[in-house]
């Protein structure tokens, strides 16, 4: 007999506990389990000043992977709770990733895919509320390919005027991409004055400067004629706010 499909988490059950700083994990991807987590401190990015590092800019630039937005959730979600060799289990459940498939379905949770060709390389997803985006994980099979994926997140979160991007717990790898640690209470509050609709959907961000209308004016021409998508989109992070 085929294996019963797992029990989802309520989707208004999730979005009320993102609401008050609190998300599911689980002990390994097979413990039909969940548990709630509300960590004393969180990772942050600074969308308005975020910063690339020149090396990372000239690999966005070049435009060596084809990215997208919210066209293989589901697949970015399951490449990431896959082995890998320095995480050979994960804390994405069955019942956790389809979980934030159904959150997909009703347009809060995205995903950010890079592609070589017809395959997935590397992307990230996280849930959105508000103008509040968590990120939940990330995974790269090609150099480089969760990086760009974060810096095109944070060009269309900042385009889309959100104003909080989580990444839950600080790593030395988030670190060296620019995130900053505050504490819960701080988070919390600083979710809180993020409250109200973003200016536009992430979609409708990823249309909007990949033909070329940046913000502050900084469209295609500021960014050198008929610009690639890489170069509209590490154009667009370096005015701001």
């Amino acid at each position: 007999m085929p294996a019963a499909a797992p029990s989802l988490i309520p989707t208004d059950l999730l979005l009320l506990a993102y609401r008050s700083g609190i998300f599911p994990m689980a002990d390994s991807r097979d413990d039909p389990e969940i548990f709630w987590v509300e960590p004393r401190e969180r990772a942050t990015f600074p969308i308005d000043s975020f910063r690339m590092a020149r090396s990372l800019r000239k690999v966005v630039r070049q435009g060596r992977y084809r990215v997208t937005c919210n066209t293989a959730f589901a697949d970015v979600v399951a490449a990431c709770a896959a082995p890998r060799p320095d995480h050979p289990d994960s804390w994405i459940n069955h019942r956790i990733a389809a979980s934030y498939v159904a959150l997909h379905d009703i347009g809060h949770a995205h995903s950010v895919e890079c592609w070589d060709g017809d395959t997935l390389i590397g992307g990230l997803y996280g849930v959105s509320f508000d103008r509040v985006f968590c990120g939940e994980s990330m995974f790269s099979r090609a150099d480089n390919a969760s990086k760009v994926a974060l810096v095109w997140l944070i060009a269309l979160l900042k385009h889309a005027g959100y104003a909080v991007l989580d990444c839950q717990f600080m790593t030395a790898h988030l670190a060296s991409l620019g995130a900053v640690v505050m504490s819960q209470q701080d988070y919390c509050a600083h979710i809180a004055k993020a409250s109200g609709p973003a200016a536009m959907s992430l979609h409708e961000a990823y249309v909007s400067l990949l033909s070329g209308g940046g913000a502050a004016g900084s469209g295609a021409e500021d960014a050198g004629g008929d610009a690639s998508p890489g170069k509209l989109i590490a154009h667009s992070l370096t005015h701001t706010s």
